[in-house]
């Protein structure tokens, strides 16, 4: 196998990550929109929490896109 079609392949599987990011995230807003319905009250408490969540789901897929590009580029 030439080194540029293992790179590829490469960068290919290192991306697959973000599909499960991109459920993470409807899953963690999701929650959100729910709680704050329940009890909009709540929303002071419940939003820090889920923009945190959000943020440390996220850097998951900064992750997954630094080591694709390094297969691809290095």
């Amino acid at each position: 196998m030439e080194i540029e079609a293992a790179k590829i392949i490469g960068a290919g599987l290192a991306v697959i990550g973000l599909g499960g990011v991109g459920a993470g995230i409807g899953s963690i807003f999701a929650a959100l929109v729910s709680a704050i319905a329940r009890n909009p009250s709540a929303r002071q408490e419940v939003f820090p929490i889920g923009m945190l969540g959000f943020a440390l789901v996220e850097a998951v897929a900064l992750y997954a896109l630094m080591i694709a590009f390094f297969f691809l580029f290095v």
